[in-house]
């Protein structure tokens, strides 16, 4: 039999290092589906419920891999499917493939069943290179070079295959002018600044009496040179969301989270320092950084098109983080006073003592930051973490002590609700023998997270470690959006856009073949964990929460007291219970024992 293009595309795309892919068939992309068949599991295909969370499949795939990320769709609907977790991909800098469906040629432009402007749609999202096949000797550049500048640029790129051009025989391009001769490979450069700007870096760097420093994702892989150039400035240390695992929590000067979801110690650390060192992050909310020209700034950047763009930097290093580092560090001069070191170790221990405090608040009927407190210290070694957006990203945030080796993330740049379960999916399929554990709102599990469990109840056999955990937040209530609407619009909860409907979780869970556990007390929280992570299944935890106890910023502004207050004068559905929680979690920082 001839070798079809859709035959040379597996051998091309294996050929590249793709193992695994995520997707949903359709008459649109048969061709393909076909060849993979055909290619005995040299490339696996996982089967997402939907097709945007195949995507997001991908997106997390190359986050827990560092390779990557691949998925597959039907022309249409398939492929305008996929477009929102490309687009988690792009915001947060990742290298994904998307490989869709075409109607055939002859048909484009006659307004056909299922088609599409496909590279008008995914123009933006995959703006890197997105281009449609329309003849076999096209195809071998067209994934040659998606791949490349997919991993070259940490970008998305689309190909797009018309479904007749996928069982034509495959031709390799004539050598004739008008042709493209492509080949495989890539090796990425070390990419590191010039020493003289290394040097301005260095005396900015020197001058600082109080050194604040902020990583993101791109400190993920240099984490024993984040802790050096610490320790030789005696500066305190804030991650982003993203890089949440960048740095171990047990370092007594790694003050948590930054931003809404943060902490009061990272809020004092940027309001407090002289000197901000930024190391591979876009942390977007720029009131949580130092006060424009109040401190002096370097930042260190991958892509130059981040430096510079959330505080004004003095120096702006384009380089990989650890090369970059290490290049540093012998320009670096060893710090003395250890002052500014000693308030923040300060702040951070207070911090975790407030923070404890307020997760052992009583509530009705379960206080919803309880719930990662007590699965901090659980947590096994090597987990990977994913989360939600929504309330449960604070407790995420706040109250997970990351350990070396752990691994976390979520929707960044994008925040998109529905990320939870496809990105545990995606970590476990990239390493089948670590524990995943995954907190997700009621509203996002509603929304698509439920349906994904069927996919891992259909591929959880493979992996050798079972322990895959989801942990659903269940308070009938939209809540981050809801507490949004009192902090930042001084309105009351609008009940018709934010209740929500009371699902059995756990029981949809067991229906499925997982375990179900469900959680309506405080006393239940701590044992539930640990029945979770010793049943050798996957198991699916839901836990009734609190939507009143508040999802405190590291530091109220007035104006947002000020809204605050206009909602309970405007009078809001859950008045009392917002005292109440409110008060609890404010004096749990300065008085002792029980409020009621």
């Amino acid at each position: 039999m001839a070798q079809t293009v859709g035959d040379f595309i597996v051998q091309r795309l294996h050929a590249w290092g793709v193992r695994r892919m995520f997707g949903y068939p359709g008459d649109g992309i048969n061709g393909v589906f076909g060849a993979l068949e055909r290619a005995d599991g040299k490339i696996e295909f996982i089967q997402a419920r939907h097709e945007e969370m195949a995507a997001f499949m991908a997106s997390a795939y190359a986050k827990f891999t560092g390779g990557l990320g691949v998925c597959i769709a039907t022309s249409g609907p398939g492929a305008s499917h996929l477009v929102t977790g490309l687009y988690d991909a792009r915001m947060d800098h990742q290298p994904v493939l998307a490989i869709v469906g075409q109607q055939a040629r002859a048909a484009l432009g006659g307004h056909y069943q299922q088609e599409l402007d496909l590279q008008s749609l995914f123009k933006d999202v995959a703006g890197a290179f997105v281009q449609t096949g329309t003849v076999p000797a096209q195809v071998r550049h067209l994934v040659d070079r998606a791949i490349r500048i997919a991993l070259g640029e940490r970008r998305v790129t689309a190909i797009i295959l018309p479904n007749d051009l996928q069982d034509l025989e495959y031709e390799e391009p004539p050598r004739k002018h008008g042709t493209v001769h492509s080949g495989i490979g890539l090796n990425m450069p070390k990419i590191v600044p010039y020493d003289v700007d290394l040097q301005r870096a260095a005396e900015v760097l020197n001058a600082g009496k109080k050194v604040a420093i902020l990583v993101g994702a791109g400190a993920l892989q240099a984490t024993d040179e984040v802790i050096a150039i610490s320790e030789k400035l005696k500066a305190g240390a804030a991650k982003a969301l993203l890089g949440k695992a960048a740095l171990p929590d047990a370092l007594p000067w790694v003050t948590g989270s930054i931003g809404l979801l943060g902490t009061e110690a990272s809020y004092k650390l940027m309001t407090e320092c002289d000197t901000l060192l930024m190391i591979g992050s876009g942390f977007p909310y720029s009131e949580f950084l130092p006060e424009e020209g109040k401190a002096r700034g370097v930042q260190i950047d991958l892509k130059p098109d981040m430096l510079s763009i959330r505080y004004p930097m003095e120096v702006n290093l384009t380089g990989d983080a650890a090369e970059t580092l290490r290049a540093l560090l012998p320009m670096i001069e060893q710090k003395s006073d250890t002052g500014w070191r000693e308030d923040v170790e300060k702040n951070v221990a207070s911090g975790w003592k407030t923070m404890e405090d307020r997760a052992m608040q009583p509530a009705k009927p379960v206080n919803p930051q309880r719930v990662t407190w007590e699965l901090s210290p659980r947590l096994p070694e090597n987990v990977i973490l994913t989360s939600d957006s929504g309330s449960c990203a604070n407790w995420y945030a706040r109250d997970l002590k990351m350990r070396r080796g752990m691994m976390a993330s979520l929707s960044g740049g994008l925040a998109s609700m529905g990320a939870c379960v496809p990105y545990a999916i995606a970590a476990k399929f990239a390493h089948p023998d670590r524990a995943v554990i995954g907190l997700v709102g009621d509203g996002a599990m509603q929304m698509n997270n439920m349906a994904e469990l069927i996919t891992v109840m259909k591929y959880h056999k493979r992996w050798p470690d079972q322990r895959f955990v989801i942990c659903v937040f269940n308070n009938e209530d939209l809540n981050q959006v809801t507490w949004e609407q009192r902090v930042m619009e001084g309105d009351p909860k609008f009940e018709a856009s934010q209740e929500i409907p009371n699902i059995p979780y756990h029981k949809f869970a067991e229906l499925i073949g997982m375990k179900g556990i469900y959680v309506d007390t405080a006393e239940r929280v701590g044992p539930a964990w640990d029945e979770a992570l010793s049943a050798g299944r996957p198991v699916l935890i839901e836990v009734k929460t609190d939507p009143d106890v508040p999802p405190l910023p590291p530091h109220l502004t007035l104006e947002q007291v000020k809204k605050f207050t206009s909602t309970l004068l405007h009078g809001d559905p859950n008045e009392s219970g917002i005292l109440v929680n409110t008060a609890r979690q404010v004096l749990s920082s300065v008085l002792p024992g029980d409020k009621e």
